[in-house]
């Protein structure tokens, strides 16, 4: 060990947003998370918390652009590649309630060595794995 905590872990990531009301409904919405925090801060700004209902893993952080540079990586935080991983205990369930919910998929379900798995894109276009991992 290296002197740090053995009780870390990442809790809250953040997605740059264009509007938080919108977000807020698309994730509560069409993925069936929580909002777990809307705290306004002043100045236009909140601090909006998302996560999934069981409150397992980490919670994302709605996050709405405050300037053009900001602006500038909405549904693309990383350059393309897929952003974030849903793990679900049933995929085939997950799936069909996310399509019809209206969650656009880009590619159909997929069996690869770690589990079955399908790119989901979010409202502004990140790029997401709803998984079933192998057990």
């Amino acid at each position: 060990m290296t002197g740090f905590s053995q009780h870390r872990r990442v809790a809250t990531v953040a997605v740059v947003v264009t509007d938080y009301d919108e977000a807020i409904s698309w994730y509560v919405g069409k993925l069936g998370f929580v909002l777990t925090e809307d705290v306004d801060l002043g100045g236009g700004k909140r601090w909006v918390t998302v996560a999934p209902a069981n409150g397992q893993g980490a919670r994302l952080l709605l996050a709405e652009a405050a300037d053009a540079v900001q602006e500038s990586r909405i549904g693309n935080q990383t350059g393309g590649r897929v952003f974030l991983f849903l793990e679900t205990d049933d995929f085939g369930r997950d799936h069909a309630l996310m399509l019809e919910k209206g969650v656009e998929f880009r590619e159909a379900p997929r069996v690869e060595p770690y589990g079955t798995v399908a790119v989901f894109a979010d409202l502004h276009g990140n790029l997401w794995d709803l998984i079933e991992p192998k057990r």
